[in-house]
């Protein structure tokens, strides 16, 4: 009996010390896989951001109000950017060879055929060659009249919709500045609530304020970029315009002499 009763003292001594050593094994894998998990979360947390995460992340944190307008004024100005680089493509033409080609059909086959020449090319200066040479029945200086009116016709659809862009231009810095400063009050706000002028709390609302401020500027500086060159582009073009209307009045005089 009293075998037994040694038989189990043992039994239970042993049992007793297999579960705290499975215990505090256990412990110390949860300890260590937790310093582990916390170790890949830091690394993690460590490793820098994308480019398009961080913009995320930016816009994120600069607040929906603001970020959305400020982002609208961005896509509207890259279409209205976009749509007008197409058509000012679309509108170029090569000058001295139409030119060339209008004198050649003047001297061949008369104004019919140089009309003909302006029909078969795109672009604001065919355009303007063949409202000069429809007014040629009324004299020179009734050609004249139409080309510079139809010019001006011309150049205002060059221009159509570049006023916008000016507009998205001037406007998302502003709407910028509008978030810094309404997120500056907000912080203030804050401060005021708290009662005490803790750092972290004015330096995270000062950041997210000034968030709006910075995508706004980005904003204007990309449609100011696209802006210059349509502007150049137009300019272009005009001048075009231009010397190819002188020359195609001396060609006319030319023609009537």
């Amino acid at each position: 009996m009293k075998r037994l009763f040694s038989i189990l003292a043992i039994s239970g001594m042993m049992a007793f010390g297999t579960a705290n050593a499975t215990i505090a094994t256990s412990t110390t894998a949860t300890t260590v896989a937790t310093i582990t998990q916390g170790e890949q979360e830091t690394a993690t947390a460590d490793e820098p951001l994308g480019f398009h995460q961080e913009l995320k992340k930016r816009f994120i944190e600069g607040g929906p109000e603001f970020m959305g307008i400020v982002l609208l004024c961005l896509i509207l100005g890259l279409a209205i950017a976009i749509e007008r680089i197409i058509f000012l493509n679309l509108s170029s033409t090569n000058t001295k060879k139409l030119t060339q080609e209008v004198e050649d059909a003047l001297a061949s086959g008369g104004v019919e055929a140089a009309k003909e020449v302006c029909r078969n090319t795109k672009g604001p200066v065919a355009s303007i060659f063949y409202q000069g040479l429809d007014r040629t029945d009324e004299g020179i200086e009734a050609a004249e009249k139409a080309v510079v009116a139809y010019g001006g016709v011309q150049m205002g659809q060059l221009e159509k919709n570049v006023s916008w862009i000016s507009l998205f231009i001037a406007l998302a810095p502003m709407l910028g500045f509008m978030g810094t400063v309404i997120g500056m009050i907000q912080a203030f706000d804050k401060i005021e609530a708290a009662g005490d002028m803790q750092p972290s709390l004015v330096a995270g609302g000062i950041k997210v304020a000034l968030l709006t401020t910075v995508f706004g500027l980005v904003v204007a500086i990309i449609l100011q970029i696209f802006y210059n060159y349509i502007i150049a582009k137009i300019d272009s073009i005009v001048n075009d315009m231009e010397d190819a209307s002188i020359t195609l009045m001396d060609l006319l005089i030319r023609q009537k002499k």
